[in-house]
């Protein structure tokens, strides 16, 4: 039977336990269910990414896909990308939105160091041609983007728990 003026605020909900009755679902379960699909999708994009990265230095295999100059950014983003995508499966299953906006700091690392790396392929200095640099850009574009999904999974973590979207 319908029930006018329950807690939706003046709209109708059913009661009742047949099959035939719908139960309105709390909202934190609706943002859960919603958050979850979403964060699935996040989690195979940064899968995607971390391929395409993959595929980058076995097309360049025997030779190294990145001037030894930038090796060590490299190396550092790859630290940082593993730690970010470790954060985002702690926060899913803690679900402890502290942890979770910590995700959005930890990424200003990743931010800074993609931003170095533009400024390393502008120098005057730079000798290793154009397709060492499109690699090198697509390369901290990939690993920028990794980045980003694991703060987007921690932001929907913020909101699933808490109801509150956490500023950008």
């Amino acid at each position: 039977q319908l029930v006018p003026g329950g807690p939706l605020h003046g709209a109708q909900q059913r009661t009742g336990s047949g099959p035939a009755d719908a139960q309105i679902a709390d909202a934190g379960d609706l943002r859960v269910v919603v958050g979850s699909m979403q964060n699935v999708a996040d989690a195979e994009r940064m899968g995607a990414l971390a391929l395409h990265v993959a595929k980058i230095a076995r097309r360049r295999h025997p030779a190294h896909a990145v001037p030894e100059e930038v090796n060590g950014f490299f190396a550092e983003m790859g630290r940082v990308a593993v730690e970010l995508g470790n954060s985002a499966k702690e926060v899913v299953l803690s679900r402890d939105p502290e942890a979770a906006a910590k995700i959005r700091r930890d990424d200003d690392v990743m931010d800074e160091l993609h931003r170095h790396l533009f400024s390393v392929l502008m120098d005057k200095k730079w000798v290793h041609g154009v397709e060492s640099a499109v690699d090198i850009t697509l390369l901290g574009r990939l690993y920028e983007r990794f980045a980003d999904h694991a703060v987007e999974i921690g932001r929907r973590v913020v909101f699933e728990v808490t109801g509150q979207t956490p500023p950008q």
